[in-house]
C-alpha cells in the first residue's frame, strides 16, 4: 500500500504556480485573487486564511473583502460586479457556505466565467461538458494532479465516483471521462451500492458520511481517494473512508488529513495564473 502524499504533491503545483507568477509579474503583469467572505464562520475563515497564506507563498496580490452576516443580496453583487469591472482583478471567489438571506446560485453566476477561478458558473462547467477551455472546479482538478503524479493509469480503468455533488461528483465523473476512464456515478439512491464499488479500479469517495466506506467496498489493489473531512468522537480527524480496514487491500490511498484537502487551494493557485495567463 502506498499513500498519496497530498502534501507533496500541492507543493509541487504550488513552487511551479510561483515560477508562472514570477514570470508574469517580469512582463508587468500581477495576478490578483479577490476574497470575499460573509460572516464569520469559523471554519470558513481558517479557508480563507489558508488562501490568503497560499496567495502569499505564490506571488499572487490577495485582495480580501470581509463583509458582515448582515450584508444583504444587492450588497454583496454589487461588490462582484464592481470586482468584474476592475482589470487589476485576475479572480473573483467567495466562499460558500453563504448566510441564509443570499441566494447562492444567484452569486455564483454574478461572478465573470473568466474570473471564476472556482469553476462554479455554469459557463465553465459546460465548457468542462462539451470538452472547451475554462476553469475547472479545484478539488476534481486537484485529484487528476493526484492521480498523474501518482503514476496512476486512468486510461480504460473502470473509476466508480460516489456523491454527485456539483463541487466534486458531477466534474470529477467529467474529468475523468476526459482522461478515458470508463465511469460509473454512485449516489444514495444506486442499487447495490457495494457491488459497483467492488468493480473499481479507482474509486473516488465523496459521500459526506463519516468512514461510511470499508473494505466491503474495495477491490484488492484499488486506488482510493478520499474527498470526505470529517471529525469523529474523539475529535480526530477521518474521511468517507475507514481508511484502517481498507489499507491493507489497495495499492494507493489519500490519507485525511494531507490527501484531498491541500489539492483544492494549490490548484485555486493554479486557476488565478491561467487566467492571469490567458
Amino acid at each position: 500500500m502506498e499513500l498519496i502524499d497530498g502534501k507533496l504533491i500541492s507543493q509541487q503545483i504550488k513552487d511551479e504556480c510561483k515560477e508562472r507568477c514570477a514570470k508574469l509579474k517580469a512582463e508587468g503583469k500581477e495576478p490578483a485573487l479577490a476574497v470575499i467572505l460573509v460572516g464569520s464562520d469559523p471554519a470558513s475563515s481558517i479557508y480563507v486564511n489558508n488562501k490568503k497564506k497560499a496567495c502569499e507563498y505564490v506571488g499572487i496580490k490577495s485582495l480580501s473583502y470581509e463583509l458582515p452576516e448582515e450584508t444583504t443580496e444587492a450588497e454583496l453583487l454589487k461588490l462582484i460586479d464592481g470586482l468584474n469591472r476592475d482589470d487589476s482583478v485576475t479572480g473573483i471567489l467567495v466562499q460558500l457556505p453563504l448566510p441564509k438571506q443570499i441566494n447562492e446560485d444567484a452569486v455564483i453566476r454574478a461572478i465573470s466565467p473568466k474570473k471564476d477561478v472556482d469553476g462554479f458558473h455554469v459557463e465553465n462547467v459546460g465548457a468542462l461538458c462539451v470538452g472547451e477551455p475554462g476553469f475547472v472546479s479545484c478539488t476534481p482538478a486537484g485529484i487528476i494532479q493526484l492521480l498523474k503524479r501518482s503514476n496512476v493509469d486512468i486510461a480504460g480503468k473502470n473509476c466508480v465516483v460516489i456523491g454527485r455533488s456539483n463541487i466534486v461528483g458531477k466534474p470529477m465523473a467529467l474529468l475523468m471521462l476526459r482522461e478515458n476512464a470508463t465511469v460509473t456515478i454512485c449516489h444514495s439512491k444506486t442499487a447495490d451500492l457495494k457491488g459497483i464499488c467492488k468493480q473499481a479500479d479507482i474509486l473516488i469517495v465523496a459521500i459526506g458520511k463519516p468512514r461510511f466506506i470499508n473494505s466491503e467496498y474495495v477491490k484488492e489493489g484499488a486506488v482510493v481517494i478520499d474527498v470526505g473531512i470529517h471529525r469523529d468522537e474523539n475529535n480526530k480527524m477521518c474521511g468517507d473512508v475507514d481508511f484502517d480496514d481498507v489499507k491493507d487491500h489497495v495499492s494507493k490511498i489519500t490519507p485525511v488529513p494531507g490527501g484531498v484537502g491541500p489539492m483544492t487551494i494549490a490548484m485555486l493557485m493554479n486557476n488565478v495564473i491561467e487566467a492571469k495567463e490567458r
